[in-house]
């Protein structure tokens, strides 16, 4: 389940996190949109919600507008690589993190240092490659099963 994801790692004194929600809800939607409906990325989001204690429907309304921006760009990628896919990645987790933190700040009054905040999205970031590969790898996996179900 994509609730409480987000890994935190200590250096001297600092937070380093990433949100792997992010990177597989940009992945799947964009690859396979037919895996994750919209319904259960919105329950997700309300569960995560739930669990890391932030008000309710926050963590779903940036999950579903990944999933807006995915499928922006789905309908307007000719080639997909790799590269485009990251470059891309950055563009919405910058735009959902400046969201998330308009609405927790100026709606809520929830103290964020926007530092961390964009440390955050910046590990994210650098951690959607290999996130990628591995998704890729597991999606083989899944078509080959699928194909082999199909020709038997």
């Amino acid at each position: 389940m994509l609730s409480n994801s987000k890994y935190n790692f200590v250096f001297d004194e600092s937070y380093l996190s990433f949100n792997i929600s992010y990177a597989i809800i940009f992945f799947w939607s964009l690859k396979r949109p037919e895996y994750f409906g919209y319904g259960f990325i919105f329950l997700a989001g309300i569960l995560n919600d739930v669990i890391q204690n932030n008000p309710l429907g926050i963590s779903s309304v940036e999950y579903l507008l990944i999933c807006a921006l995915t499928a922006f760009v789905r309908g307007r990628i000719i080639l997909q690589n790799l590269i485009y896919d990251w470059i891309f990645f950055l563009i919405s987790i910058l735009i959902v993190g400046s969201i998330n933190y308009i609405i927790l700040v100026y709606i809520f009054n929830i103290p964020i240092v926007y530092n961390s905040l964009l440390l955050g999205l910046f590990a994210t970031f650098l951690v959607y490659p290999l996130l990628a590969k591995i998704l890729s790898w597991i999606d083989n996996i899944v078509q080959v099963s699928i194909n082999d179900k199909q020709n038997q």
